[in-house]
């Protein structure tokens, strides 16, 4: 039980760690936002969302409309996926997916017929702020909504706080702190309206007693097309505070000491101060969704870096190749260098750009080898403490990189390792190039595999303890059976004890045995009208009877 309630700082508090990073967002927000154009062929991974990944309900050789659903949830930590344009379902298989292993997944092609028809969603709602908070969440969730802002959490989980939770504050999270992405800004100068009103569901679904928005103070075109639609709409009761650009500044648990001065806790969630946060970009896919019925089959994107002829923002459809953005966005560079999913400091490697957009995809950073020069070779730990020092979560990297390498799991718990958010800035100050984050990720990887061991250990030792109680169960019955019945045959009245039947029923064999004899010795009966001739032949006959016994017969 809370004893206290989460309220809004009047100055922004100062997180610790951190880095002041050079902002490179402008090269992409030179144009205006444009939608991507919809390529001829469309792979949709079933895994877009942390949780379960969604399962098909197409198949083959089926026809598809903009927006119908393709792939149902399977569990209440899992979002569906929908057919982002028209068109026919072409294969469903493993293709390339935009995940740091490289690896494949299970995606779903559609080869796009051009015309872009829409389904009839059914997620459109008629007066929303009179509607029961159940009804918008299973709206979010029918939508395929989770969080955009790059963690990929259903949406519609964060929206239920539970019935022993009280929401005090609603964050809205604008502080986009990487330093190429500019998404979330070309999204607040653009789509201001969308962002408002998504913020309103989200508020009344919620119960929020308080709003805030909180914006990177670099970003004033943002936080002044987001004020004056407020304005427009006589909004009072939602507030925007510009927050000093520090990187992380965007991270959840650091935004939200920033703008409340209170901590989340150790392996805790921010609904355990009362606070809830979202993404503006959740926010707006939540206003198009309610308000137009459109579930989330598109987001903005940034393509930026030296390594792009024309950075911009795109509208893209989720399953559009990354090969497709780059070629809309005039084509590589003669020197670009290296491709990442995501900025310079979160985002991962891509071996080649065949991979789709999905629904965490933000950005596509195209680098020459001056903006992302290659890291040289990692030397020993010379224990200098700056990793300590920016680290917005207050962690020891230096110890969880020495338990880590040493695949110390349980020691390296001890050290908090899930408390890292994998921001990147221990890896940036390292004098010694030691890619710090690649052996975090690494142990909580070890260790999630542990865990999973451990669940299967421990359901197979359930299930035989299980199968042995019941073994026991069926043994005491039979037992109980037995002893019932032998309790009523002793009840029974006894006739004589087992001497005497023994005896009776001896007299009766000699009695038997007595009878056969003594008819054997008899004569023939009815024998007094016989004729002379017929007495001779009987004579005969019990001559040679007689003659044919034994001695003593």
């Amino acid at each position: 039980m809370r004893l206290y309630m989460a309220t809004l700082l009047e100055k922004p508090a100062t997180f610790h760690g951190g880095l002041h990073l050079s902002a490179e967002k402008a090269q992409s927000l030179t144009g205006p936002l444009k939608p991507a154009l919809i390529p001829r062929r469309l792979y949709v991974p079933l895994s877009q969302n942390i949780g379960e990944p969604a399962e098909a309900v197409v198949k083959t050789g089926n026809r598809v409309l903009r927006g119908q659903l393709i792939a149902r949830s399977l569990g209440y930590i899992s979002a569906p996926v929908h057919a982002p344009t028209s068109g026919v379902i072409s294969d469903i298989g493993d293709y390339p997916v935009p995940h740091p292993s490289g690896l494949s997944a299970t995606c779903i092609v559609i080869d796009s017929d051009g015309e872009d028809r829409v389904a009839d969603s059914g997620l459109k709602m008629e007066n929303v702020f009179q509607s029961d908070p159940a009804d918008i969440r299973q709206r979010v969730r029918d939508a395929g909504i989770v969080g955009l802002g790059g963690a990929g959490f259903p949406t519609a989980v964060k929206l239920n706080p539970g019935p022993d939770h009280v929401v005090d504050l609603l964050v809205i999270n604008g502080a986009e702190c990487e330093p190429y992405i500019s998404c979330d800004e070309a999204l607040m100068c653009c789509r201001p309206n969308d962002i408002i009103e998504g913020i309103r569901i989200m508020r009344h679904a919620l119960h929020a007693k308080q709003v805030v928005i909180g914006i990177e103070d670099n970003m004033p075109n943002a936080i002044d097309c987001l004020q004056k639609e407020l304005t427009r709409l006589d909004e009072k009761e939602i507030r925007i505070t510009p927050v000093p650009a520090r990187y992380p500044a965007g991270g959840e648990k650091q935004l939200i000491y920033a703008l409340t001065g209170e901590e989340v806790p150790s392996q805790g969630l921010p609904i355990d101060i009362g606070v809830v946060c979202h993404n503006v970009g959740t926010a707006a896919a939540i206003a198009r969704a309610i308000n137009n019925g459109e579930p989330l089959i598109s987001r903005i994107v940034t393509v930026t870096g030296a390594g792009i002829h024309q950075p911009c923002n795109l509208d893209v459809r989720i399953g559009t190749p990354i090969a497709s953005l780059v070629e809309q966005c005039g084509g590589y560079t003669d020197d670009a260098a290296r491709l990442l999913l995501g900025g310079p400091m979160m985002g991962f490697a891509l071996r080649n750009d065949s991979v789709p957009v999905i629904k965490t995809s933000n950005c596509i950073l195209a680098a020459n080898t001056k903006e992302l020069p290659d890291p040289p070779p990692a030397s020993p730990c010379i224990r200098c403490a700056q990793c300590t020092d920016v680290c917005p979560a207050s962690l020891l990297p230096q110890q969880l990189y020495w338990y880590a390498f040493a695949r110390d799991m349980e020691k390296i718990q001890d050290y908090n390792l899930f408390d890292c958010i994998e921001c990147g800035c221990c890896a940036q100050v390292c004098p010694s190039h030691i890619p710090l984050v690649q052996y975090y990720r690494f142990a909580k990887t070890e260790i999630w595999d542990m865990e999973r061991e451990r669940e299967k250990s421990d359901l197979a030792r359930r299930r035989h303890e299980a199968r042995l109680e019941r073994l026991e169960r069926e043994k005491r019955a039979l037992e109980e059976r037995r002893a019932r019945a032998r309790k009523s045959l002793d009840k029974k009245p006894k006739v004589g004890n087992a001497d005497a039947k023994k005896s009776e029923i001896a007299a009766a064999l000699a009695r038997v045995k007595a009878k056969k004899t003594e008819s054997s010795d008899v004569a023939p009966r009815n024998t007094d009208n016989l004729t002379p001739e017929q007495r001779v032949k009987i004579d005969e006959v019990e001559q040679r009877r007689s003659s044919s016994k034994p001695d003593g017969a």
